[in-house]
């Protein structure tokens, strides 16, 4: 059986929700859908592009947590409330992922608090060394 093992953040999210900002199972990893919240104040920019940079740090703790990085990302869902924001936030979305090109989706639909303007979820493999 893979070693399965979590992890978590300071997000108050995964406590009053019951969840894990990541599952490690063997060389895989599932980061939960991540938002622009700053989990150690607990404060959100208003701006989506400020948020995406922050969903992708929060992305890349829990990662490295995992012994991995976002080069190790195959798969992204970006998850937007207003769909036509969303053009915004390609440049940084590009300089992070525009050489390793995991395979992508965007989905317009509500989230669980109106100041989240994008939250973004991935999942990464860990290559072997």
């Amino acid at each position: 059986m893979a070693d399965r093992r979590l992890i978590g953040s300071d997000s108050t999210f995964e406590r009053d929700v019951g969840f894990s900002r990541a599952v490690v199972d063997g060389d895989w990893i599932f980061v939960s859908g991540t938002t622009g919240f700053d989990y150690a104040t607990m404060t959100i920019d208003d701006d989506i592009v400020a948020q995406a940079g922050q969903c992708l740090r929060n992305i890349a703790s829990a990662l490295e947590q995992a012994g991995a990085s976002l080069q190790d990302v195959v798969r992204v869902i970006y998850i937007v409330p207003d769909a036509a924001a969303f053009p915004a936030c390609w440049p940084v979305l590009r300089e992070h992922f525009g050489e390793i090109r995991p395979a992508a989706t965007m989905i317009s639909a509500g989230v669980a608090d109106p100041r989240i303007r994008i939250e973004i979820e991935v999942t990464a493999r860990r290559r072997g060394g």
